[in-house]
């Protein structure tokens, strides 16, 4: 089952290819999306990347939390649940 990350604290500039791209050293990623404002289309400086499967997402948080990306420190946990 795959497990789903929050990223937080993305640069500016990037994009859903280069936030996967900087995943997919740890685990296979089954999507990844930047999430923009609906108004501006601009980044807001967060997304989610899901991961195949639980093993691999808790490697890409040891590997990527607080780690820097673009030029910022970014912030990577288990997302939660809308409900």
């Amino acid at each position: 089952m795959s497990t789903k990350l929050f990223v937080g604290s993305l640069p500016w500039a990037i994009n859903d290819q280069q936030l996967k791209e900087a995943f997919e050293p740890h685990g296979n990623v089954v999507s990844a999306k930047v999430v923009s404002d609906r108004n501006t289309g601009r980044s807001r400086g967060f997304g989610f990347v899901e991961m195949e499967n639980a093993e691999d997402a808790q490697k890409a948080i040891k590997a990527l939390n607080d780690s820097e990306l673009g030029g910022r420190n970014i912030v990577v946990n288990e997302a939660k649940s809308k409900n």
